[in-house]
């Protein structure tokens, strides 16, 4: 059975994982802030994101380029006349919501373990997206279906669905009015397409060839919540993979990046492959001729965590349109002159940790009927690696070859010393932030006549085995 999210968040904030922003003010509705532990675990979540997709591909170069764009940027990708979410109200109450999620909402609780197609044939639905009915339509439904407002259970009085741009606007300069108006963006991706024709001229990069970065992006969400499943303010991690305009090409590559990020997720981050599946997009983007989701097991069921589109030639062709400026490229083997279909691999970090958190927290019941908390992050995930803890922390000589041990491996890994209070509470401290191994220098460390002389202890977080190793050995354990 799977943990709680509320289970999880409220470790999350013990351990110094995740914390709620300006939490002394009372906080900021979905604001989060990544404490010691929790920084450490994004920050090998995206470094090992950069080298699967970057530093072990020949055909990937990594990006990273500003918040705040040109606005005719956004004007040529569509977000100005587009980004937009349906909203509705309750005219009694005032409260506003997202028609879309009261609709999934409402097909979750009807779901009880039924498929999209069985669930929508119990319903009598043609299908579960509420996009693919419209304004009008998720209006209607939402009428018929849910005619209590699901926050205070009283009879709601709906207004029409009406569309709310998620874009974020800010002014640059001394006079704010609208030619100082800029935006910030709502995804990576754009300044990546902005770009193309400069990393061709820059590089030996040839089609095909991705690009691919990790930064912020914000968006005015309207009902944002889920922990750090949906903020304002969250970092995307995005690959823009660049193809020949054949339709056909395009369909196969899209499919071989499916494959490739299935297997990042089960082999590289290491998810229950059960915890994972595909989900197509019934409605799809105006950009894309296919889209599909991976999504996660989630507590309250499944939920995105990944999308890959086929994004045509639109936003390159757009681009082309706004700017003036060529965006086609020239083939050096055939002379062909075309504007490039794009693959899009799209991850979001904080959902990422957020998964990462909830795939690997573990209660764990010992033989002896005492129970643990224990986080079986893999190793290259772990935010400390080693934990470094002298027995005896009076003894001189178990401080000084700890000390040494820490500055010796703190070199390569990230280290945490803890001398305070019995070995077995700080084994359990270890276990709580996902430690793999703990390194414990004892007597026979620093006993010249002891056969185990110059060797430590070390334990390991998942089976709790202890082995002694050389001191200068422990770098073999990862």
């Amino acid at each position: 059975m799977k943990t709680s999210l509320e289970t999880v968040v409220a470790w999350a904030k013990r351990k110094g994982f995740v914390y709620p922003n300006s939490e002394i003010y009372g906080g900021l509705a979905n604001a989060w802030d990544f404490g010691p532990y929790g920084a450490l675990l994004k920050k090998n979540i995206a470094d090992l994101w950069v080298k699967h997709f970057t530093q072990e591909r020949e055909d990937m170069v990594f990006m990273d380029t500003a918040i705040i764009a040109h606005p005719t940027t956004w004007q040529a990708s569509g977000h100005l006349a587009s980004f937009a979410d349906a909203l509705i109200d309750d005219k009694k109450t005032g409260q506003r919501f997202r028609a879309d999620k009261l609709i999934e909402d409402y097909f979750e609780k009807k779901r009880n373990g039924l498929s999209d197609e069985e669930l929508a044939q119990k319903l009598e639905v043609p299908n579960l997206s509420p996009e693919s009915r419209g304004n009008e339509g998720m209006r209607d439904f939402i009428v018929k279906h849910l005619p209590n407002n699901p926050e205070t259970g009283n009879p709601a009085d709906w207004t029409e669905c009406r569309n709310f741009n998620l874009m974020l606007s800010s002014h640059l300069g001394p006079v704010a009015n609208e030619t100082s108006k800029v935006y910030m963006r709502p995804e990576t991706c754009q300044s990546l397409f902005t770009d193309f024709k400069a990393v061709l001229d820059t590089t030996r990069m040839r089609i095909p060839f991705g690009l691919a970065q990790v930064g912020k992006a914000f968006r005015n969400e309207i009902t944002p919540g889920q922990f750090l499943y949906r903020t304002r303010e969250f970092e995307q991690m995005e690959i823009e993979y660049f193809v020949p305009a054949d339709a056909e090409k395009a369909m196969e590559i899209y499919n071989q990046w499916k494959a490739d990020c299935m297997h990042y997720w089960t082999e590289v981050i290491g998810i229950s492959p059960e915890h994972l599946r595909f989900k197509d997009h019934e409605k799809l983007a105006h950009y894309a001729a296919a889209a599909v989701d991976i999504e996660y097991l989630y507590p309250r069921g499944f939920g995105e965590i990944q999308g890959i589109h086929n994004r045509t030639n639109f936003d390159l062709s757009q681009h082309q349109e706004f700017s003036k400026k060529d965006m086609q490229y020239s083939d050096p083997y055939t002379g062909e002159r075309y504007i490039p279909r794009c693959v899009e691999a799209s991850f979001g970090l904080g959902r990422q940790v957020m998964v990462t958190m909830l795939e690997f927290y573990d209660e764990e019941t010992l033989e002896d009927g005492s129970s643990r908390v224990v986080i079986r992050f893999p190793k290259q995930l772990a935010p400390v690696k080693f934990a470094i803890l002298p027995l005896v922390k009076k003894d001189q000589k178990q401080v000084e070859t700890a000390e040494k041990i820490f500055r010796d491996l703190s070199k390569a890994f990230k280290c945490e010393y803890d001398d305070g209070g019995a070995i077995g509470k700080r084994y359990r401290r270890q276990d709580e932030i996902g430690t793999p191994y703990c390194v414990t220098i004892d007597p026979e460390t620093v006993d010249e006549t002891s056969p185990n002389f110059g060797t430590v202890t070390v334990r390991e977080r998942d089976s709790m085995q202890q082995r002694r190793v050389k001191i200068e050995e422990l770098s073999q354990c990862f």
